[in-house]
């Protein structure tokens, strides 16, 4: 029944029309991190060569594990051969080297390290093969169909891709759950080993666009220029890919622009009733009334020229009648712009469960009312 409510609300809030917007990327992808909108999108589902944009999983099955509690920043990972044996970017972890896992995410996030990654994979399932197979696990509960993972840090191998269309959906679901990741997406410059191994974030963004909060670069030589991109203004976060840039600038120049034309024409209003909401009485319920409560979801993204003068409509009825499920419908908050059209309708829910009232109960009722008054 609740899924039912929420569905009108969910299709006002992401059918928002993706504009004509021009990018010298092949494919790429602008979304909006709270309601999952897409607000453009070029090629969005070739799967391409993601080069190290990849470790955005490696980031986010680590962040799972730190926040569920079974990893720790101060656990101390101990490098392997496997590891330290890593080309490309990379920390020059030597085997048998122990590093504190926030050092290894800070490497993975600031400069790419390919040895940081898969020790941190290794790490956390016993081998890179083992790891390799939650990041798919994690991929297919994700929905990302387009991403077929062969390592956790993205040197090229055969059958390694993944769609910008995918890669948007693990960075939203990175930042979105696991907003601490920013204590290291947002570094520009740092250091490892006391100062002996300088740091300086390969995502040009970080410095140079006014919100960045990150996220993470990739390129080789067959992949060509990618990058996911996120930054946040005004309480709105924007996700923007880019996949296969002909150079480095060409990337953060693409990133840039669809970054802006979101900012610039989008905006997030979190809808709250004018007033109050009183408890309803409810009809021969096991209690007298029930709580409605506004459903969580009730942030629309809309266009910034749609967002202004907008009216709220509370429908609800006198009283209800038992018995009562937490999460019935009750009634609606209905949202209006300025022309008088409908934006969303949000269903007012039992904030509680109200059974119906029992024969011993009514009857201990009536004995209450009868000798000791109301």
């Amino acid at each position: 029944m609740k899924r039912f409510c929420l569905l009108f609300v969910l299709c006002a809030a992401l059918c928002v029309p993706v504009r004509a917007l021009e990018v010298s990327a092949p494919s790429a992808i602008l979304m909006e991190k709270e309601t999952g909108t897409v607000l453009f999108a070029k090629d969005e589902h070739t799967p391409r060569e993601p080069a190290s944009v990849t470790k955005i999983m490696t980031l986010l099955l680590t962040m799972e594990a730190i926040d569920s509690g079974t990893l720790s920043y101060d656990d101390y990972v101990t490098g392997s051969a496997h590891a330290s044996s890593m080309g490309g970017s990379q920390i020059w972890l030597k085997e048998g080297e122990q590093m504190t896992v926030r050092d290894l995410l800070k490497a993975v996030c600031v400069v790419s390290g390919n040895d940081a990654a898969v020790a941190l994979g290794e790490h956390l399932a016993g081998s890179e093969d083992a790891f390799v197979e939650k990041m798919n696990a994690r991929a297919a509960e994700l929905g990302m169909n387009d991403t077929h993972f062969v390592n956790a840090c993205g040197l090229p191998a055969d059958g390694h891709v993944s769609s910008a269309h995918d890669i948007a959906l693990m960075s939203r679901e990175l930042i979105r759950s696991h907003p601490d990741i920013r204590q290291f997406t947002t570094i520009w410059m740092d250091s490892l080993r006391d100062g002996a191994s300088v740091l300086v974030n390969t995502n040009k963004l970080i410095r140079f666009y006014d919100g960045a909060t990150g996220l993470k670069t990739g390129s080789t030589s067959s992949a060509g220029y990618n990058v996911s991109a996120t930054a946040e203004r005004g309480g709105m976060e924007l996700i923007a890919v880019v996949m296969k840039g002909a150079t480095s600038d060409e990337r953060f120049a693409d990133a840039r622009t669809l970054l802006d034309y979101g900012f610039a024409t989008y905006s997030l209003v979190t809808i709250t009733p004018d007033e109050a909401l009183l408890p309803l009485p409810v009809t021969l319920g096991a209690r007298g009334e029930v709580q409605p409560v506004l459903t969580g979801d009730n942030t629309l993204l809309l266009e910034k020229a749609r967002s202004g003068g907008l009216q709220k409509e509370l429908s609800l009825p006198e009283s209800v009648p038992a018995p009562v499920g937490e999460g019935d419908r009750l009634g609606e908050l209905r949202v209006t712009d300025a022309n008088g059209e409908t934006v969303a309708v949000f269903p007012i829910l039992a904030g509680e469960s109200v059974p119906h009232i029992t024969w011993l109960q009514m009857f201990r009722n009536i004995l209450t009312v009868a000798f000791c008054g109301v």
